[in-house]
């Protein structure tokens, strides 16, 4: 029986490892998200994102929302027909996480699978993980699918050229001595566990505000990413301004070091996370997961690939691959997709990738605090979803939509002069 058990799917490395208690590897999971953005946010950049750049930013920010909408009015819409006809027992909120775990990863997967397991849904947390397994999946079928239409048009950069891409730069200047009084590596896991620090005593002082065991308490403490990003910046602007006015002398963050502390917290984010799904627990709701994993591929490619056709004309496969591997998996997806096309990110998609973040928090923010509300008023949230959604590609699709007040001046300029 045991030895079925295992072969069937049973968790090996959390019962070879943690004896099989489930609940450590969604703690590394939900730790490793908030400490792999930390590390990515405290680095430092001197590029100025503005003119055709900044709208590029600024549209890439509003594509990830406005898949994160399409995904979850596919996904919540799935659900709730499914749970009023052949499945009655299902979660009818439960599509709300595909978003999550197709665009946000395991960890953010995992935060709501647990919430609205603790709402009632039998099995939530490995359901969310499940999402986030199949999301990764979908980015290595999808970006597969796109790579080999690309080799099939002779538009696929040979493997020479990619042998031959610059070396990451490991150390700008006036940074502190590699192995100083105190190594370089030890500097940045000091600045990472600060940061992390102020997180939780920022989620502390704000659950205060609410009673204990309250939907809000851990809406917020799942959000500990978000709150990681803000504290991280806030300690970069420390920085920069002690800089600034001569009282620190050395630059002592590094970005070589934080990216690498950044990937490594998301390959374990993404190994510790699809270790921790109980298939047990989840068996009954395989045709559920495979409905939604399918919508969920098809729709993200083919969004996707219109957005990035239609906007970023001068580099659509590589905007298109980034943005898909990062809206089924994470950024780092995003960016292997990348490399395939782009090796020595000589266009701007990478950057896009990057400095989109801010702008899809802004815009994606509300959402977060409808998932927590779906399981009592479905169709009140698919409603607002599917509105959201469309506001937001009339803000995408302006200068198509509206060319008079949000078109290319020096296309018009041209024109004129013709």
């Amino acid at each position: 029986s045991s030895v079925y058990r295992w072969i069937t799917g049973e968790k090996l490395f959390d019962t070879v490892f943690f004896g099989g208690n489930g609940a450590v590897l969604e703690i590394i999971t939900y730790h490793a998200l908030a400490l792999g953005f930390i590390a990515s946010s405290l680095k430092i950049s001197d590029k100025k994102m503005t003119g055709k750049r900044g709208k590029e930013i600024f549209d890439s920010g509003v594509t990830t929302v406005s898949c994160y909408l399409l995904q979850g009015v596919f996904g919540l819409g799935i659900t709730i027909v499914l749970a009023l006809t052949v499945i009655p027992t299902l979660f009818p909120a439960s599509g709300v996480i595909l978003p999550f775990g197709f665009g946000q990863g395991s960890g953010q997967a995992l935060n709501y699978g647990t919430m609205y397991e603790n709402r009632g849904f039998i099995g939530g947390s490995d359901f969310g993980l499940a999402i986030a397994a199949l999301g990764f999946l979908s980015a290595s079928i999808g970006g597969v699918t796109y790579l080999h239409m690309m080799k099939k048009k002779g538009r696929l950069k040979g493997l020479a050229e990619r042998e031959n891409q610059t070396v990451e730069k490991v150390e700008d200047k006036n940074e502190i001595p590699m192995n100083g009084d105190i190594d370089k590596f030890t500097v940045q896991i000091i600045f990472i566990a600060l940061a992390y620090l102020l997180t939780y005593l920022l989620m502390y002082g704000i659950c205060s505000f609410f009673a204990p065991g309250s939907n809000m308490v851990a809406t917020i403490y799942g959000f500990n990413f978000l709150f990681g990003v803000i504290c991280a910046t806030l300690i970069k602007l420390i920085l920069k301004t002690l800089t600034k006015k001569g009282i620190m002398k050395k630059q002592y963050v590094n970005n070589f070091i934080l990216t690498r502390i950044s990937n490594t917290c998301f390959d374990i984010m993404i190994v510790a996370g699809i270790a921790a799904i109980d298939l047990w627990m989840i068996a009954e709701y395989w045709v559920v997961l495979l409905i939604l994993a399918v919508v969920g591929l098809v729709i993200t490619f083919v969004y996707n690939l219109i957005v990035a056709k239609t906007l970023f004309k001068d580099y659509s496969d590589e905007q298109f691959l980034a943005m898909y591997g990062m809206l089924t998996g994470t950024a780092s997806t995003g960016v292997m997709l990348l490399r395939e096309v782009d090796p020595e990110f000589k266009t701007c998609a990478q950057d896009n990738l990057i400095y989109q973040t801010l702008v899809a928090i802004i815009f994606g923010f509300p959402i977060m605090f409808l998932a927590p509300i779906a399981p009592d008023s479905p169709y009140l949230v698919l409603g607002i979803l599917a509105t959201f959604f469309v506001v937001l590609n009339v803000i995408l699709f302006r200068t198509k939509l509206f060319p008079k007040f949000f078109g290319d001046k020096k296309v018009e300029e041209v024109s004129t002069e013709k």
